[in-house]
């Protein structure tokens, strides 16, 4: 007989983009983007959910754009903030495990998301810099530590929260 493996944490975040301007987007875009930012977060969510440690941690990643709006990234933003509310009833839904559900939602970060605009396009960099009140874009290390905090007894008492890193964009 197997046996199944306990997972102690969980971390939603895989991603895709697409701008999704209005009138010209076509409903495979907006199907794309809904498979991969709701339906796989909340299918794998509740595949998982059996072989998660009670005592254990989800992170859900959101995204900036869900609080401020960008142009051209509505279907995008508006995923993003399913995220954040989905997130909301998985913590209620799991608390009687002690399973904390919480949503990290970056702003703009310097990786190859997106085809890698933050991390290669100086023009954009600057642009957004500006937009933070720390004057900067963000880094993989700025997120990283944030998700491991997240997941850790350290926040043993938080669940059901969105926690935004975003340098301050667009305060």
């Amino acid at each position: 007989m197997r046996t199944r493996t306990p997972h102690h944490y969980l971390v939603n975040n895989a991603g895709n983009s697409a701008q999704t301007p209005l009138g010209s987007t076509s409903v495979e875009t907006v199907d794309a983007l809904f498979a991969v930012h709701f339906k796989g977060v909340f299918f794998l969510t509740q595949a998982l959910a059996p072989v998660l440690t009670d005592g254990g941690a989800i992170v859900n990643l959101s995204s900036g754009l869900a609080r401020f709006a960008g142009d051209g990234w509505s279907v995008y933003g508006a995923m993003k903030g399913a995220i954040d509310v989905l997130s909301r009833y998985l913590a209620k839904e799991l608390g009687p495990r002690g399973i904390r559900v919480n949503s990290v939602a970056p702003g703009p970060i310097a990786t190859d998301f997106g085809g890698g605009t933050m991390r290669d396009n100086e023009q954009a960099r600057s642009h957004m810099a500006a937009q933070a009140a720390l004057g900067r874009v963000g880094e993989p290390d700025d997120i990283g530590p944030l998700i491991a905090t997240m997941l850790s007894d350290r926040t043993h008492w938080i669940t059901g929260q969105r926690v935004e890193a975003s340098g301050g964009t667009l305060l």
